[in-house]
């Protein structure tokens, strides 16, 4: 009995210097990791009278040194309020107040005249110089009080990745981008409702048990630098082919980190409520469905040569066209070019060639190849709303015709996001990798999250991606543009594609409108990034080749001088 009452003492005193451990530890959190933050806090409880508290946690780019840099905040400001129940005179207020922030003297009646409700705002996000010149006037009725708002220092810089907050009911949230899929950890709770310092202890502590994840901060794979120059790149493409829509992405292959992404037209999150067509909101390179082209081939081509069906330099004997019963398949320029092999169906882009590949191993193994490539799933990226691949074609579908034209990149339709996963899997020997836009995941500096390379599965052997690599090598060297792009250190993998484009609500395709793609990696054997390019409807120019060539090469040059790569040959 004596024993166990000392056992039991025992068990007592180790609870309390485990409690005092966590609260000792959570002093230490509030105190000096995060003194600053709360300090913050008082101060708005101390100041605001009346104003929006609003707190949200921060979204992070990563530059290439490893440093961080803010993409998306909260700002401390002030608004300009009137109560019309103490507001004596309404002319005078109107003309002392105009001489300090702009007012449309209509705007300010209407406000200063309610007497219905009494709080009016009549200006929002002012600096700390205007707060104190309006308190200063000294009027009844009219002041200036704290107010909190979501800020994003880059404007449009990325801004299909980052979304923006906006209003739903009468919360502000996430509406789009990162903001919207990380909505569950960003939000916080106002800082009016914080629990005293113990119970929020155990309140957090009991969370992160739970596995929930609130109150967080997010670090992308984003740098902004490459970001910037991206963004440059489409802007300058968009306008010289007056195309409806460019867009791109950075990758890299080997961990499946997103370098740079971005769309244009984009918006400007900090006006977004300027923005007239909300379809630019949408993020094409996660949540379009599109037809590829030629990029398909080399990924046709890979799977045959993975099964045994084929090599490089396997031949055939190309007559131009194709005929599957009452339809026809022809190369892009309708000319046959006799016995070729491989190499040649990528220089010449030869969609009788795809084809013949995929005949040589049948249409199991390359439905089960696309499969395999990650066409059948989501990619699982951290951004909401990602489009489902359409290869409905080639899943309980006998018809050959639809493996033919699938081989080649039409009449399958998949997300840029799942396309450059699959072709990630040439460029890092053969892996499926699982792409990703974040890096890190902090929750109140009580836990950190860091996002790891992600393998899925293995596509192919090492020896087949190397020698779509080397093939894909010589399409640069020799053919693209009739070689004149070839980097003499610098071994540059790469494919164009072009698509007809579906006609709006029709199963046909519409003439002259065309989406070209293109991918390409670099160093070829030793991959650093992958960059995806496509652009819908560009004006003055048929093939991928005219287009994306040129933006694409700058960026490789970008890429190999900013990152500092050695040259490979």
């Amino acid at each position: 009995m004596n024993l166990n009452f000392k056992t039991r003492i025992r068990i007592v005193y180790f609870l309390i210097l485990l409690t005092a451990v966590v609260i000792g530890m959570r002093l230490f959190f509030i105190q000096v990791v995060r003194g600053d933050y709360y300090k913050s806090e008082a101060s708005k409880q101390y100041n605001a009278f009346s104003y929006d508290d609003f707190d949200r946690g921060s979204i992070y780019f990563t530059e290439k040194s490893g440093g961080r840099i803010s993409a998306a905040i909260v700002k401390n400001g002030y608004k300009a309020e009137i109560n019309t129940k103490f507001l004596v005179n309404p002319e005078e207020a109107f003309k002392k107040l105009s001489e300090i922030i702009p007012l449309d003297k209509d705007f300010f009646m209407s406000k200063a005249l309610k007497k219905d409700d009494p709080s009016e705002v009549l200006a929002r996000r002012l600096d700390e110089e205007t707060e104190l010149k309006i308190k200063n006037l000294k009027m009844a009725g009219l002041n200036a009080y704290p107010e909190s708002w979501r800020y994003y220092p880059f404007d449009n810089l990325a801004s299909h990745v980052l979304g923006f907050v906006g209003y739903k009911n009468d919360k502000l949230v996430g509406r789009y981008g990162l903001e919207l899929y990380y909505e569950p950890m960003l939000k916080r709770e106002a800082s009016g409702s914080k629990l005293n310092s113990f119970a929020e202890l155990f309140f957090d502590l009991k969370k992160l048990i739970a596995g929930e994840i609130t109150g967080g901060d997010v670090a992308l794979t984003i740098e902004p630098t490459v970001q910037s120059m991206l963004e440059k790149n489409l802007e300058k493409t968009k306008e010289k082919y007056k195309a409806q829509t460019v867009g791109g992405m950075i990758i890299n292959p080997k961990t499946g980190e997103i370098i740079a992404m971005s769309a244009k037209p984009d918006f400007n999150p900090n006006q977004y409520a300027k923005t007239k067509d909300f379809s630019i909101f949408m993020n094409p390179l996660v949540e379009s469905v599109i037809e590829m082209g030629s990029i398909m081939k080399p990924l046709t081509l890979a799977a045959s040569i993975d099964s045994g069906s084929i090599t490089a330099s396997t031949t055939y004997t190309d007559k131009g066209f194709l005929v599957f019963g009452p339809s026809r398949i022809e190369n892009y320029d309708g000319k046959g070019r006799g016995v070729v092999d491989m190499q040649r169906v990528l220089n010449d882009s030869l969609n009788t060639g795809a084809v013949f590949a995929m005949q040589r191993m049948g249409k199991d193994k390359f439905r089960d190849y696309m499969l395999g490539y990650g066409f059948g799933e989501k990619t699982g990226i951290e951004l909401p709303q990602e489009g489902k691949n359409n290869i409905s074609n080639i899943i309980g579908n006998s018809r050959e015709i639809e493996y033919a034209t699938a081989s080649f990149g039409q009449g399958i339709a998949v997300t840029p996001i799942a396309m450059v996963a699959a072709l990630s899997s040439l460029a890092n020997g053969g892996l499926l990798m699982k792409p990703h836009i974040v890096k890190e995941e902090s929750v109140k500096g009580l836990r950190n999250h860091v996002v790891s390379a992600e393998e899925i599965r293995r596509v192919l052997k090492k020896e087949t991606a190397e020698e779509v690599t080397r093939m894909l090598v010589s399409v640069v060297d020799n053919a693209l543009v009739g070689g004149v792009d070839k980097m003499e250190h610098y071994s540059v993998a790469a494919k164009t594609g072009t698509a007809q484009l579906v006609e709006k609500g029709k199963r046909t395709y519409a003439e002259g409108e065309f989406n070209h793609t293109f991918f390409g990696y670099a160093p070829a054997y030793d991959a650093k990034f992958l960059t995806f390019l496509f652009i819908v409807k560009p004006q003055g120019a048929k093939y991928a080749s005219n287009t994306l060539t040129e933006p694409f090469m700058d960026i490789t040059k970008f890429l190999l001088n900013y990152y500092e790569i050695p040259p490979d040959r």
